[in-house]
C-alpha cells in the first residue's frame, strides 16, 4: 500500500531528481480511460412515427473519399452476409460500413406494423447518413435485393447528397419481377415441383418442412447461392430474417413478391437519377439480368456489371467479378468518371 502511495505521490509531484521536467498528473496519466474503442461499431439514435430507437452500424477502413453504406436486403435481413466484402475492399482502401436497419437482428426490433413502409425506411437511412457524416464528397450507397429498392427510393428523394449509387441485384419494377418469376424462373424448375409448391402456397403452408425441402434444391442452389456449401456469413444472415417485416413487405412466396411492395415499379423515374449508378446483376439470379441491363441505360450515367457465374448472392458465387467490378466503379468515380465500360464478360 505505502508504495501505490509513493508511486501516485510521485506522479502528482514528480520526483526531486527530476525537477527541471513537469512529471505528468494523475488527470493526463488516465486521460484516455474513458475513451472506449467499439472497433467502429456506433448506434445511431433514429426519429420514427413511433418513437425513437437505435440502429447498429459498423465502419471497416477509414478513408475521407471513398465511404460506402450497405443497405441488406430482405426487407428484415441484416448485415452479415456483406461480409464477402472484406476479402477485397479493405486491401484497397476503401472504406465501407455496415448497418442493420430498423427491426433488423442487430438494431432494436419494434413490433408496430406501421414502421414497415419504404417511405419511413428512406427517412431513416437519410438519418443514418447525417450520423455518420457522409456527404456528396464521398458517400456511396450501395443496395442489394429490398436494399436495391430502398437505395433506388433514397436516390430519388435525396440523391444531391450521394456521390456514387450502386443497385445490386434488383428489378425497377415488382411487376416485372412477379412475371419473370413466374415464366422464366418457374418453367425453368421440374413441373411437378411447381405444382407440389403452389399446392403448398395454395394451403399457406409457407413453414412447412416439405416447402422448404423443394426449394432449396429447385430453387436456392440454382438462383439464391450457388456454391456447393453456403458461406457461414450468410447463413447466419439468414437465420436471423425478422418474417414479420419479410411477409408484410415481401410477401411469404418465393415465386414473386406481394405485400406492401407489390405495386412497386419505378421504371419511369429512373432518368431523374444524375449520379454514376452501377448496376450489378447475375446470370443465373432470381432477377431479370436483361432488365438490370436496361436499368442502367436508364439512368444518365449508368454502368452495367454482370457475374457471369453469379446468383442472388454474386457477392458470393461470383465473388473476384462482383468486388473486383466494384472497386473499379468507385475508383473510377472517386477520379471523376462517371461511368465503367466493364465489356463483356
Amino acid at each position: 500500500m505505502r508504495r501505490l502511495f509513493v508511486l501516485l505521490l510521485a506522479l502528482l509531484l514528480g520526483s526531486a531528481g527530476a525537477s527541471a521536467q513537469k512529471a505528468p498528473s494523475l488527470h493526463s496519466y488516465f486521460a484516455d480511460a474513458s475513451a472506449v474503442r467499439e472497433g467502429g461499431v456506433k448506434l445511431i439514435p433514429v426519429q420514427t412515427p413511433k418513437g425513437t430507437f437505435k440502429v447498429w452500424t459498423k465502419r471497416f477502413g477509414n478513408n475521407p473519399r471513398i465511404k460506402v453504406l450497405l443497405l441488406h436486403g430482405g426487407p428484415g435481413a441484416t448485415h452479415e452476409y456483406f461480409e464477402s466484402l472484406e476479402g477485397y475492399l479493405p486491401a484497397e482502401g476503401i472504406e465501407f460500413i455496415y448497418y442493420d436497419q430498423l427491426g433488423s437482428a442487430y438494431s432494436d426490433q419494434p413490433k408496430d406494423t406501421d414502421l414497415w413502409t419504404t417511405e419511413r425506411f428512406v427517412e431513416e437511412v437519410e438519418q443514418v447518413r447525417k450520423a455518420l457524416g457522409l456527404d456528396r464528397s464521398n458517400f456511396y450507397l450501395l443496395g442489394h435485393s429490398w436494399g436495391g429498392i430502398l437505395a433506388t427510393e433514397y436516390a430519388l428523394k435525396y440523391g444531391a447528397n450521394l456521390k456514387g449509387l450502386i443497385i445490386s441485384n434488383m428489378m425497377m419494377s415488382i411487376p416485372d419481377y412477379n412475371r419473370y418469376a413466374e415464366e422464366v424462373l418457374a418453367k425453368g424448375m421440374d413441373p411437378a415441383v411447381v405444382k407440389e409448391v403452389k399446392e403448398l402456397e395454395a394451403k399457406g403452408q409457407y413453414e412447412s418442412p416439405r416447402y422448404m425441402e423443394l426449394l432449396l434444391p429447385n430453387f436456392y442452389t440454382k438462383h439464391l447461392c450457388r456454391l456447393p456449401e453456403w458461406p457461414d456469413a450468410a447463413n447466419r444472415g439468414f437465420g436471423k430474417i425478422n418474417k414479420q417485416i419479410y411477409v408484410l413487405m415481401q410477401g411469404p412466396s418465393e415465386f414473386g413478391a406481394s405485400g406492401r411492395l407489390e405495386k412497386w415499379d419505378r421504371k419511369a423515374d429512373l432518368p431523374k437519377l444524375a449520379m454514376p449508378t452501377l448496376v450489378i446483376g447475375g446470370t443465373y439470379d432470381t432477377m431479370d439480368p436483361a432488365h438490370m441491363k436496361w436499368v442502367s441505360t436508364q439512368v444518365q450515367h449508368g454502368s452495367f456489371l454482370l457475374c457471369p457465374n453469379g446468383s442472388h448472392m454474386a457477392m458470393w458465387d461470383d465473388q473476384r467479378t462482383y468486388c473486383e467490378g466494384l472497386i473499379r466503379f468507385l475508383k473510377a468515380t472517386d477520379a471523376g468518371g462517371k461511368t465503367v465500360a466493364f465489356g463483356k464478360p
